[in-house]
């Protein structure tokens, strides 16, 4: 799917979620993804079993049902994938992106042709119990952290294409987005600066934000990446938004906390790697002001919605 060509110009963790949807998302190539989803179940013969079985003219009605709790996500994108197939399927009492769902609960309808319907329930689903999955999980860390003054944020770390309704889905849950892309804002990442001994670090840095910032679209932010406290130390002055602390004990992120409230109060720090349920709360509790978890876009499990037909 494609993403914006120049960094969106609202901070889309400010905007609210039907806004940031518009801002994320290119309507062709929402509409491309989801052809290529129909195309891959239906080639070029169709749903045989529902042609064969199902009078043409059969109506019906169904429900996208909740097997299990958990938030949705899909309000934006089942009107889409039903028309792009029928257009006289229609999709009706919708509930709102975000919002909690309990077992049975239906965060909507569906009616029109049986035939259509029955085709299109699989890719729909596929959709929406990804991304409502994704919104889930997001709220479970955010949960976990909720005492705290860290705030959950997302990764580049997810499926091919896919990113647009990823991200918008961690903001349905609760969670915040990093950068969107590599064009949109800088991670200065141990790989760039490799080949530098630590004392050229903070001319490199300065240098390349300046470079950054002089550009027609400046970055969103500019961060950099540390493993250790030595490093830390020689960045923190830097020309920077934001440090991110790779896989550092919650120990150090302590001392790192610390180094930070005595050599640049307010600036702030970011915990990544190795990150889990298990972990997150007490990396929160170190007094970091953001966690980045990759698992929220790579490793999270399908909600189980189903979709229900009235008639049975």
């Amino acid at each position: 799917m494609n993403m914006p060509t120049t960094p969106i110009t609202t901070d889309p963790n400010t905007l609210p979620l039907d806004d940031l949807f518009a801002q994320l998302i290119d309507p062709a190539a929402l509409d491309a993804l989801i052809d290529r989803a129909f195309t891959e179940d239906l080639h070029d013969r169709g749903d045989i079993t529902s042609q064969s079985t199902i009078d043409a003219d059969q109506p019906t009605t169904a429900a996208i049902r909740a097997r299990q709790p958990g938030i949705w996500c899909g309000a934006n994108v089942i009107p889409r994938i039903a028309a792009l197939h029928d257009p006289s399927l229609t999709i009706t009492d919708i509930l709102p992106d975000g919002s909690r769902l309990t077992p049975g609960q239906s965060p909507a309808r569906i009616a029109g042709p049986t035939r259509s319907l029955l085709t299109v329930e699989r890719t729909l689903l596929n959709f929406v119990t990804h991304l409502s999955g994704i919104a889930t999980l997001t709220a479970q860390y955010v949960d976990a952290v909720a005492h705290t003054r860290a705030a959950i944020f997302d990764t580049r770390k997810t499926i091919p294409a896919f990113r647009p309704l990823a991200k918008h889905a961690v903001r349905c849950g609760g969670g915040r987005c990093h950068r969107i892309g590599l064009f949109d804002a800088m991670l200065i990442k141990d790989n760039h600066l490799a080949h530098l001994p630590l004392d050229d670090w903070p001319t490199a840095i300065n240098a390349a934000a300046q470079r950054a910032r002089a550009l027609p679209d400046p970055p969103a932010f500019i961060e950099v990446e540390v493993d250790n406290l030595d490093q830390l130390r020689r960045v923190v002055d830097c020309d920077l938004d934001l440090i991110l602390l790779d896989n550092f004990t919650p120990d150090d992120m302590r001392r790192a906390v610390a180094v930070r409230d005595d050599l640049r109060p307010g600036l702030p720090l970011e915990a990544s790697g190795g990150v889990d349920l298990t972990s997150v709360r007490r990396i929160a509790e170190t007094g970091v002001d953001r966690i980045a978890v990759g698992a929220l876009t790579h490793s999270a499990p399908a909600l189980d919605l189903g979709l229900d037909n009235d008639n049975n």
